[in-house]
């Protein structure tokens, strides 16, 4: 594959990036050609959209719909009390862009659905699932395993967080290990941002792993993070032979 050269700007904003082992100029260039979707970028989603801006990704697929309230403001990084009541979508993009004027970006006022999962996910390199709603979640899922795309799965609440990287035909994916959506989840749930925050930066690390070939990625297995307690494990994950979504993909 043919990799973007590096501008001499972009050499210097990264040069303390390229010092890490293994990655280096091929790693940076690999980061600058590649394409990542991020489904819901607010306060899990925007941290993980944030830090791939600042690591030099070189394009962001943004779904998010909705107006700001001011319930969004203890963790939505990529707003601003200013932009309450106006479209999510508007401060996202340009807060991105803000940090890297060179990050082309395709910012969509929508959030993933049957009907548009397919065509946002073939946009991409990588997808990011941070969506509060099941529905969402398992459409991208479903998707992503169709089109053999890599998925990061990022997830909270109140001071728990789970990151899981979805791998379609060597891993577990989220059909799998969720076969049925709770009944009882509601929209509203209790939120803490530096938790949401935790779970974007680690969502953003596997990211650029799957993307650079730099480090393990958290394939067949979970993190997750009791953050009340600071108990951290990693969970294995297994593949259900019986999975209507990945059990017929090789």
């Amino acid at each position: 594959m043919h990799l973007p050269t590096l501008t001499d700007d972009e050499r210097a904003i990264y040069e303390w990036q390229m010092w890490v082992p293994g990655f280096g100029e091929e790693g940076q260039r690999k980061l600058k050609g590649a394409s990542v979707l991020v489904s819901r970028v607010g306060g899990l989603g925007g941290v993980v959209a944030y830090e791939l801006a600042a690591a030099g990704v070189g394009r962001l697929v943004l779904a998010h719909a909705g107006n700001l309230k001011p319930a969004d403001l203890n963790r939505q990084l990529l707003q601003t009390h200013a932009h309450i009541g106006k479209p999510r979508i508007e401060s996202i993009a340009q807060r991105l862009r803000d940090l890297n004027p060179r990050l082309d970006i395709v910012a969509l006022g929508e959030n993933v659905t049957e009907e548009n999962a397919g065509q946002l996910v073939a946009q991409a390199d990588v997808v990011v699932d941070a969506a509060p709603l099941f529905e969402e979640r398992l459409a991208l899922n479903r998707a992503a395993v169709q089109q053999r795309k890599p998925m990061v799965e990022c997830s909270m609440y109140s001071m728990e967080a789970h990151v899981a990287t979805i791998l379609p035909g060597r891993t577990a994916c989220l059909q799998c290990l969720l076969p049925e959506k709770p009944a009882d989840w509601k929209r509203q749930f209790p939120v803490i941002g530096a938790v949401s925050g935790t779970a974007g930066c680690i969502g953003a690390v596997e990211v650029i792993k799957l993307l650079t070939g730099v480090g393990e990625p958290l394939a067949g297995s979970m993190l997750v993070m009791d953050l009340r307690t600071m108990n951290i494990r990693r969970v294995k994950t297994a593949r259900r032979p019986d999975c209507s979504v990945c059990g017929v993909v090789g």
